[in-house]
């Protein structure tokens, strides 16, 4: 079984990109990450088309996450955060899919920082991680994928120095991030590939893609129950080069 995640930056607007990498790669499951699409605007039949069932939450202009099966139906458990700081803000959906327990995750920003993005970036992570918590006691493999907005360690980042104040690289973010992890969280990509360069984010400005100065804020993070059944990890890097696309690659895993 092959899972990916993939911040499209705009599902209408990426489809083409999108469809094309859905037909080349077949993951079996799909979280999509800043939809920027109200729910009547998602496109259900060129997804379905593709030979994917979906479950959306979507937001006007901004945010919005789903969840792509390919192989069977989707169970959605969860639309948003039990204790979401902003309800408004469609940053979470969760579903049983094929035995497992998916959350697709849009973690805020935070910039400018310091500032209120920042704090509400914080007191999402502290509601994500107290969800967390609740799904660790699940006798089931469950996975959160998505794009967090963290990078964890300097080896996630281009040139570090340069990121010391930003919201993706502050203390207390990176610390959010291993409060989360250690709770008996597995970071997929880390686990496979403890000491390489990876990055999942390149932006438009720059030339940063052909400089290869990027980010890794796109994670896997799997209970003791899926780590047990990874045997891959990768990013699609190529697809950030091709035409129109987002400004973030897809990043899978394969199970047993």
């Amino acid at each position: 079984m092959k899972i990916a995640t993939y911040n499209v930056n705009g599902i209408n607007g990426r489809l083409p990109v999108v469809l094309r990498w859905l037909k080349e790669t077949t993951p079996d499951i799909v979280c999509l990450q800043e939809l920027k699409a109200p729910l009547e605007k998602f496109p259900e039949q060129a997804i379905s088309d593709a030979g994917y069932k979906a479950i959306w939450h979507g937001q006007k202009s901004w945010n919005g996450v789903a969840i792509l099966s390919r192989s069977g139906d989707i169970k959605e458990t969860r639309r948003g955060l039990p204790a979401d700081p902003d309800e408004t803000q469609s940053r979470y959906i969760e579903a049983f899919v094929d035995g497992i327990v998916v959350g697709c995750l849009y973690l805020p920003n935070g910039n400018p920082a310091p500032g209120p993005k920042l704090v509400y970036k914080l007191q999402w992570f502290e509601q994500l991680t107290l969800h967390a918590q609740q799904l660790l006691t699940f006798d089931l493999p469950v996975v959160l994928a998505g794009d967090f907005n963290v990078m964890p360690t300097e080896l996630d980042v281009y040139k570090p120095e340069r990121w010391v104040d930003d919201a993706l690289f502050r203390p207390e973010v990176r610390a959010a991030f291993h409060n989360l992890i250690a709770q008996g969280w597995t970071d997929a990509l880390r686990k496979l590939k403890p000491n390489e360069t990876i990055y999942t984010f390149w932006d438009y400005f720059r030339n940063a893609y052909g400089r290869n100065a990027g980010l890794r804020i796109d994670h896997f993070l799997l209970n003791p129950k899926m780590k047990d059944l990874l045997v891959a990890a990768g990013v699609d890097k190529d697809v950030r080069g091709w035409e129109k696309s987002s400004d973030h690659a897809p990043v899978w895993i394969t199970l047993k």
